[in-house]
This record gives C-alpha cells, sequence and structure tokens, in this order.
C-alpha cells in the first residue's frame, strides 16, 4: 500500500512541476517581443553589405509599442519596403521576409491584440530618433 501510495504521490507531482516554468506568451509580450526583434534586424540590413545599397535611404526603424504613433510608422515603412520591389531591391529574401513579419506585426497589434495594447505616449518624434 506504501509503494502504491508514493506512485500516486508521485504521479501527481511530475505534471505540476514540469508545467511551472512555462508561461504562455500573452498578446503583449509577443508585440513587445517582435518590435524589439524588427528594430534590431532592420538595423542589421542597413549594415549588411548584401543589402545596405537598397536600404541606404530607408529611415531607422524604431518600434515603440508604448506610443500610439507606432501603427502611422509601421504602414509607412511597410509601404517603403513593398516599393523596394519596384527598384529590385525587394528581390533580397532578408529584407522581403523584414517586410512580411512588419505587416504579421501591424495586423496582430491591430486585430488580434486590439484591446490588450495600451498606448501611453503620443510622440511621433520619439520614434524618429
Amino acid at each position: 500500500m506504501a509503494i502504491f501510495n508514493h506512485l500516486l504521490l508521485v504521479s501527481c507531482l511530475v505534471p505540476l512541476v514540469l508545467s511551472l516554468p512555462f508561461n504562455p506568451p500573452t498578446c503583449y509580450t509577443k508585440v513587445l517581443t517582435m518590435a524589439q526583434e524588427l528594430t534590431q534586424w532592420a538595423a542589421d540590413l542597413k549594415r549588411d553589405p548584401e543589402t545596405t545599397y537598397c536600404m541606404a535611404h530607408m529611415p531607422d526603424l524604431y518600434l515603440d509599442v508604448h506610443n500610439a504613433c507606432v501603427m502611422y510608422k509601421m504602414r509607412t515603412y511597410i509601404s517603403l519596403v513593398e516599393g523596394l520591389r519596384q527598384r529590385r531591391c525587394a528581390y533580397t529574401g532578408e529584407v522581403r521576409k523584414l517586410g512580411v513579419t512588419l505587416r504579421q506585426l501591424f495586423i496582430f497589434m491591430s486585430e488580434k491584440c486590439h484591446g490588450d495594447l495600451v498606448f501611453t505616449i503620443y510622440d511621433c518624434a520619439a520614434l524618429e530618433r
């Protein structure tokens, strides 16, 4: 009987212990992580020798998900990246992937996380750093 009690205790505790460190990402953490990654990615593309010619005229991309102007900034940047196709610069996979991922973040922020995000500032100049 003691072995059965120990097995029962272990079978109850193992799933509990395995599930403790797992916290599913919230909408806010997903958006925050994507924005930081995209900001870094755009900066890396401007420095990369393969894409520096194409990205030289592009403005710096800084995404602050707490700023209400970020949606306008993303729409503008998406249209600029899509305009690169006309210059034959968007044929590099990294530039195309940047545009697609930026569009995904825009859709995520505007549709999926609409009620979860709170814009605390409205300062468009802060995004032009």
